[in-house]
Order: C-alpha cells, then sequence, then structure tokens
C-alpha cells in the first residue's frame, strides 16, 4: 500500500513541475487546498470544499464535483488534499468542469493522485486520507464558486 501512495505522490510531483514552466510572462501561480469524500461502484461521485489561493494575493473558495466511471469500486475521505495549477491570467479562469483521470488505492489509508485539464489550464492533485478503494476512473472534475 505504502508502495503504491509514493508511486502516486511521484506521478503527482512530476506533474507539478509542467506548470511551473507555464508561470513565465506575467502569468499567475494558484494553488489548491481540499477536502472530498465520495463513492464508486463503476460510477464514481464526490464532493467537497476546498480554497484557492494565487501569487497575487487572490483567493477564492470553491466547490469540488468530480463524477465518472471505470474500473473503480470503494468509498474514501480525502482530507489533506492539494493541488497546484498551471499558470492562468486571472483565477475565474479557474472555474470550469474539467477532464480527469485517475488511479486510487486504499485499505483504511487512502491515497490518490489526479491530473485534470481545461484547455491550457492543468491542474495536479493529490492527497492522503482515510477509507477503502481500488480503481482507475474518467470522468469531469468540477470546480464552481462556492
Amino acid at each position: 500500500m505504502r508502495r503504491l501512495s509514493r508511486l502516486m505522490m511521484l506521478f503527482a510531483c512530476a506533474v507539478l513541475a509542467v506548470p511551473a514552466t507555464a508561470t513565465a510572462g506575467g502569468k499567475v501561480k494558484c494553488s489548491l487546498r481540499f477536502q472530498m469524500s465520495g463513492w464508486s461502484v463503476f460510477y464514481k461521485e464526490s464532493s467537497g470544499t476546498g480554497t484557492i489561493r494565487c501569487s497575487n494575493g487572490q483567493s477564492m473558495a470553491v466547490k469540488l464535483r468530480a463524477k465518472g466511471g471505470g474500473l473503480t469500486v470503494g468509498k474514501s475521505t480525502i482530507d489533506d488534499g492539494r493541488g497546484e495549477f498551471s499558470g492562468v491570467g486571472s483565477i475565474n479562469e479557474l472555474l470550469g468542469t474539467y477532464v480527469s483521470a485517475e488511479a486510487h488505492a486504499g485499505a483504511a489509508e487512502s491515497a490518490k493522485a489526479q491530473v485534470v485539464t481545461k484547455g491550457e489550464v492543468s491542474l495536479a492533485l493529490s492527497g492522503t486520507g482515510t477509507g477503502w478503494d481500488l480503481g482507475v476512473a474518467v470522468g469531469n472534475f468540477i470546480i464552481s464558486r462556492r
């Protein structure tokens, strides 16, 4: 389990290295702290809340929702989620529907790594929590103003 968690975190860190180069030319760098919980039996649904904070001092409370399907089963809660966005011109560009692909695994302790994209904006997510889950899923990750 710990080995899978480490691999998932390494994957998320590798993705985080890409957005750092995209912040040149006056782009704003933003991060997300969040909590989510959900369930899955082939169809996956989870929801939560978070806060986006940007390098220019802007911040925004947000609602999060993920829906999709795949080879997945379980129920989990992510308590300490973190995300890094690629560079944007404005915090408002971060709202909307992203396409997601994720891998998740856990029993008692759960780990998650996910990369979502919306046009030229990408978000690398990682987090740990509790529950039991196993699988891969694709779908939508939606960020809206709270």
